[in-house]
C-alpha cells in the first residue's frame, strides 16, 4: 500500500495535498513519510509544526484502525505532542497502538527527520467509528 491518492484504502485529499506516503500499516503499526517542501516550511525554513503534528495524528490514528476490520471511520478525541528538535528534509511518522476498546484506542507516535533522528513524541486517544448493515454509525 502506497501512494497518496488512495491512502490505506481511503482517499484523503488533504494528504495527497501535502505530499504524505502511506508507508505501511499492520498488527496496531503504521508508517507514513513526507518529503519537506518550501511550502511546508516555517520562517526558520525547518517543518513547520502543524505538518509534524498532522503527521503524527495520521499515524497514530492508522495504528488504531489496524487493530478492527470494519471501521467506519476514526475521529481524534485528545492529543499531546512534544516538538524535541527541528525536522529537514524527509520526515517519517510512526504510530503505536498501545491499547484497544471497543470504541476507544490509546495511541503513541514519534516523528524522525532524514537522519533517523528524534524530532517529536505525541500519545493520542482515538474514536472508532463502526460500520454496520453498510452504514457507518
Amino acid at each position: 500500500m502506497s501512494g497518496t491518492a488512495d491512502f490505506f484504502g481511503l482517499k484523503v485529499p488533504f494528504l495527497k495535498h501535502l505530499g504524505v506516503k502511506a508507508e505501511m500499516a499492520e498488527g496496531g503499526r503504521s508508517r507514513i513519510s513526507l518529503e519537506l517542501r518550501p511550502e511546508l516550511m516555517n520562517s526558520f525554513e525547518v517543518s513547520h509544526g502543524g505538518v509534524i503534528m498532522t503527521m503524527l495524528d495520521v499515524a497514530m490514528a492508522v495504528a488504531a484502525r489496524t487493530s478492527h476490520d470494519h471501521v467506519g471511520g476514526i475521529m481524534t478525541v485528545e492529543m499531546s505532542l512534544s516538538f524535541i528538535r527541528p525536522a529537514k528534509g524527509r520526515i517519517v511518522a510512526e504510530g503505536h497502538l498501545l491499547r484497544g476498546g471497543n470504541s476507544l484506542h490509546f495511541c503513541e507516535g514519534e516523528a524522525f527527520d532524514e537522519s533517523g533522528e528524534l524530532v517529536a513524541k505525541s500519545l493520542g486517544t482515538f474514536k472508532l467509528r463502526r460500520e454496520t448493515r453498510g452504514k457507518a454509525e
